[in-house]
């Protein structure tokens, strides 16, 4: 069944970017919100993620991280938010009637953190058919105060990767390289409600601002391509051609999987990203 339509479609593939609206709907929104919570206060068994005291509050607890890498590897409402129904069929629409999922990253961003200066998705994550694709599902309203998502509409087309390097902003953005040597005149802001999910293209340049507001700018980052692409993320294993490896920790979301019988690794892991305000400010 179509969630989008064939304008939508085409939109996405013109600009690389589609935003859509009460995807994930309010009562959803607020269990991935608690979840949230959950995660940052400890209560899933994880070496990266410790208990948190009874007398500390959400706020506080929630306020010690900036992201949280492949959470659905620990939560099972955060898988089910990697594995979500109405994303699933917007992805089988705009990428391939056959999905997988490879990452999921929970932005908590509180006020003063910093944003991610541009970048290409797909320097991270390589693809062999530019199929990568980000569903940015926003749990709070997301504004140009809060650090919403800015993208640079059509710079997807060509497939080019840019180079990167230090960006010396480190009030504005985190420690990841910035990507340069394109003119962003042309960016806009991605502000939209919570419920929404911004689907972008792996090879569209985007970034975002620090958080200058006073509330949270929570986030959930999944990351999907077509499953009948191989997935290079890691090294080729001993007696592996790069033309043959395949990541296989991947979450099926719709469609079949053609490597199935190359079997799936189950892993565990979370890796957190975090970030002290204070350490910017010199005497």
């Amino acid at each position: 069944m179509s969630i989008i339509t064939q304008a939508q479609v085409e939109q996405y593939d013109r600009d690389g970017c589609l935003v859509v609206e009460g995807l994930v709907s309010p009562a959803e929104v607020e269990e991935l919100r608690a979840d949230a919570v959950r995660l940052c206060r400890g209560d899933y068994p994880c070496e990266n993620l410790p208990p948190v005291a009874a007398g500390v509050s959400d706020e506080e607890a929630t306020g010690r991280y900036l992201c949280l890498h492949q959470v659905h590897h620990l939560s099972p409402v955060m898988l089910g938010g990697v594995k979500h129904a109405g994303i699933a069929g917007v992805l089988s629409q705009i990428i391939s009637p056959d999905v997988k999922c490879m990452q999921s990253m929970l932005f908590l961003k509180p006020p003063g953190f910093p944003g991610q200066a541009w970048h290409q998705d797909e320097i991270y994550i390589p693809t062999r058919d530019r199929s990568l694709c980000g569903a940015w599902i926003a749990l709070d309203d997301a504004t140009v105060e809060n650090g919403c998502l800015w993208v640079l509409p059509g710079s997807q087309r060509l497939g080019d990767l840019y180079p990167q390097h230090d960006h010396g902003r480190p009030e504005e953005f985190d420690f990841a390289q910035e990507s340069y040597g394109f003119d962003d005149a042309a960016e806009v802001p991605v502000e939209c409600g919570a419920g929404a999910v911004v689907f972008f293209n792996g090879y569209l340049l985007h970034r975002s601002r620090k958080n200058r507001s006073g509330r949270f700018r929570r986030v959930l980052v999944n990351h999907y391509m077509s499953a009948h692409s191989l997935l290079p993320w890691h090294n080729p294993r001993e007696g592996e051609r790069m033309a043959t490896a395949d990541y296989r920790g991947v979450i099926m979301v719709a469609g079949e999987d053609p490597y199935a019988w190359k079997g799936y690794v189950e892993e565990t892991g979370v890796w957190v990203r975090s970030f002290d305000p204070k350490a910017l400010v010199t005497a």
